[in-house]
């Protein structure tokens, strides 16, 4: 059946009530033969979970009594749909084969009123529906990386699977030995955990497949040899498995003449105990030449045992991969759900403020960036099994499940059905409106987003609402965010204000440079004397801590013994300065031993001025969108992207840098446009970054009379005369082509921005 002819299979949800009518099933028995008892028994117990009600399970329907029948009929719509229907005392969920049957069960708690001692459904209720996507799953990695997963009991993975399950998703990607590390969370072994989620798998009809990076040099005859042993007593121990994925980087270095038969021997011990099972191979970190070589292999070969590629980070295009490969063979997305910087999808026009303090692994809801990302790509592909190393993305995998089997859903219905799986049937649309807004909290200039407060709001009247979720994980998750949200902006603005005031006493003429230095002192403390807002903090530990209790999630190194400070590490970085307090007290040593108090005075009027430099003369904080008012434009970072530049947020000292923040998140603006310039003045402009600055002025090389190439030097250039006739000015810079071999992080990139007037 084709993509379109499902998707619109999919929207003729009929739905039509003739009347507000609803059938009580609190006193419904189940029925469903031995084919189908492990859907039915899902559904008892998760009708159980919600309403305290156990409804009974039949083989037979009894006269007069009100019943939900389950069974399969392959007649009944697509591979993996269902339909679900309800009338006059009868609910019937019918599959087209066994995962069917458990989706359309899925759809039955996703449209169920429930609450403590009442169960019911709409009637009369007809919604026939089936996947448009094929592969439809997550990676799941029990490993020490992962900040929550190491943590768990077998019985959470079942119920988690489970939960993923009901929202349509039909894989799941485990890290079977990857990453030899241990943590002390851990409540089983790895290679138990491999067993155990290959039963839980199979258990639900799912497809249970391995992420196995090859991260050591292929040449090496040992290591190799033992790779492929530990993968071949992995596949023997598997009751389940149907896909292996082996990335070409990240991690892993090497040529395409050594990963394939690599791939030839992983396959040939594979189907020997799963003959149906494939191997899979992404291009991470491919250049044009080793892509070319995987592309022929594959034209020359046709390998049986080739599922085909998989698009993720640092892959080269999806639509180039799909247009390049044969069409026997698949092509399987590996999205990145889980980061929120330095990371495939960065969120958008995200402030440095949260940057710095919720970095890469914070709860994260995106619905509406993702469902768009999910739409832009999932017609080059048979599907995704998403990169995920936590639950603190929840939101985000169930928005690409949904969308996988439905594209055509607005994202509101979608959370609307996770809140009422997830949370209340009666109160679903405002918490779904309460996820948006925490993605909106996310958008733009911190500072001047005042709507972070109205979702805390929101959030504390849910919460009212509803006291029974005090222990529900997932609501922890959301009331977390809201919070912590709310508190970096109350710090950001006070801290922002002290650093302003503190800035004025570097200025003030009247005192000596000890004195002033001493006076901003004094004023920057305040940021920790007096805290902002010290009942949100105390919030924000008291849900950390719940949130370890309830779902392990580590949301500190030393405290929940979290894998590393960017694996999720909020609680560490609860107090990180939202201004430049270190910076400046670090700069205050370096004044007080100056020798001559001149040179101390001119040192503080530099400081204290850095951001302001005085009347007719501009600043740019580039890599900051609330403070680079003369940033014009956007470009797509490749094309086929649609996703604009993004600053760099720059991960040093363990995220605990004492460098100015502005130095800490970097870009390449598109250009800076200034207007109202006096012609006949003169300008010269100065730069902070690192490495090369090939700037343009009016679309015309300069050449810098000052050369500064580390952070914290500067480079200058003197803006011709001539460029100034028109009073208006455009900066513009090339990025630098000759750093292909540097690893991004020694690459060159640029943090500031003046034009200055010079007397």
């Amino acid at each position: 059946m084709g993509i379109m002819r499902i998707a619109l299979l999919n929207f003729l949800v009929a739905g039509f009530t003739l009347s507000a009518a609803s059938l009580d099933l609190s006193r419904a028995t189940v029925v469903a033969g031995s084919a189908e008892h492990n859907s039915a028994l899902v559904l008892v117990e998760e009708v159980e979970k919600r309403t305290g009600i156990r409804l009974p399970v039949g083989e037979n329907a009894e006269p007069g009594k009100i019943s939900i029948a389950l069974r399969r009929s392959a007649a009944a719509v697509a591979t993996e749909g269902y339909r679900l229907e309800s009338s006059a005392g009868r609910v019937e969920i019918v599959g087209a084969d066994a995962r069917g049957v458990l989706y359309g069960v899925g759809a039955f708690l996703r449209r169920m009123d429930w609450k403590t001692g009442s169960l019911s459904i709409e009637t009369p209720l007809e919604v026939k529906s089936a996947p448009v996507s094929r592969i439809r799953g997550h990676q799941l990695g029990y490993r020490a990386a992962a900040n929550s997963w190491d943590a768990w009991t077998v019985a959470q993975y079942d119920q988690y699977i489970r939960e993923l399950a009901l929202f349509g998703a039909n894989s799941v990607e485990n890290i079977p030995f990857q990453d030899t590390r241990s943590n002390p969370l851990m409540k089983v072994s790895r290679r138990d955990m491999n067993r155990e989620m290959s039963r839980i798998c199979q258990r639900y009809g799912l497809e249970y497949w391995v992420w196995v990076p090859a991260d050591f040099h292929l040449e090496d005859t040992a290591k190799r040899i033992a790779f492929l042993q530990r993968f071949e007593e992995m596949a023997a121990e598997s009751v389940e498995l149907s896909g292996v994925f082996v990335p070409g980087g990240d991690p892993g270095d090497n040529p395409p003449e050594l990963v394939m038969p690599l791939l030839e021997d992983l396959a040939a011990r594979l189907t020997l105990r799963h003959p149906k099972a494939k191997v899979w191979l992404s291009l991470q970190g491919f250049n044009a030449t080793k892509e070319e070589a995987v592309y022929r292999y594959i034209e020359q070969k046709r390998p049986s045992w080739l599922g085909g590629l998989v698009a993720g980070p640092s892959s080269p295009p999806a639509e180039r991969s799909r247009q390049r490969l044969p069409r026997e063979y698949g092509l399987r997305l590996y999205p990145d759900l889980t980061h929120n910087k330095i990371c495939q999808y960065q969120v958008p026009s995200w402030d440095q403020a949260f940057a710095l303090t919720l970095g890469r692994e914070a709860i994260n809801p995106r619905p509406a960036e993702f469902a768009r990302i999910h739409n832009r790509f999932a017609g080059l592909s048979d599907g995704f099994i998403s990169y995920s190393d936590g639950v603190h993305d929840d939101v985000n995998k169930n928005v690409f499940s949904a969308l996988a089997w439905d594209p055509t859903r607005s994202v509101r219905d979608v959370l609307i059905d996770y809140a009422r799986l997830h949370f209340s049937s009666a109160l679903a649309p405002e918490i779904a409106d309460g996820i948006l807004a925490l993605e909106r909290n996310w958008r733009g200039p911190l500072a001047d987003n005042g709507g972070v407060e109205g979702t805390l709001l929101a959030w504390q009247k849910l919460e009212q609402k509803a006291p029974q979720l005090e222990t529900n994980w997932r609501w922890q998750m959301n009331l977390m965010r809201a919070s912590y949200d709310a508190f970096v902006r109350h710090r950001l603005l006070a801290e922002s204000k002290l650093e302003s005031e503190a800035n004025a006493q570097l200025l003030d003429a009247r005192m000596n440079a000890g004195q002033a230095m001493a006076a901003a002192r004094m004023i920057l403390e305040q940021a920790t004397s007096r805290q902002a807002s010290p009942e949100l903090r105390a919030r924000i530990v008291e849900l950390c801590e719940k949130l370890f209790l309830s779902i392990g999630l580590q949301t500190s190194v030393e405290k929940y013994q979290a894998s590393g400070a960017e694996r999720g590490a909020v609680l560490d970085f609860v107090d990180y300065p939202l201004n430049n307090r270190w910076w400046l007290e670090d700069e205050f040593t370096k004044v007080a031993a100056m020798k001559t108090e001149e040179e101390k005075r001119q040192r503080l009027l530099s400081l204290g001025k850095w951001e302001k430099p005085g009347p007719g003369s501009f600043y740019d904080d580039v890599g900051h969108e609330g403070r680079s008012p003369h940033a014009e434009g956007d470009i797509e970072q490749e094309p086929g992207s649609f996703r604009g530049t993004e600053p760099t947020f720059w991960w040093w000292d363990q995220g605990m840098s004492r460098a100015r923040l502005s130095w800490q998140s970097t870009i390449w603006p598109r250009r800076l446009v200034y207007e109202g310039l006096a012609p006949g003045a003169n300008y010269v402009v100065q730069t902070q970054g690192y490495g090369q600055n090939l700037l343009r002025i009016d679309g015309k090389p300069v050449k810098p009379r000052v050369e500064g190439r580390l952070m914290g030097e500067f480079y200058e250039f003197v803006v011709p005369a001539e460029a100034l006739e028109d009073g208006r000015l455009e900066l513009a810079w090339e990025v630098p082509k000759d750093e292909g071999a540097l690893n991004w992080r020694q690459k060159s990139r640029l943090a500031e921005v003046w034009l200055l007037r010079k007397n």
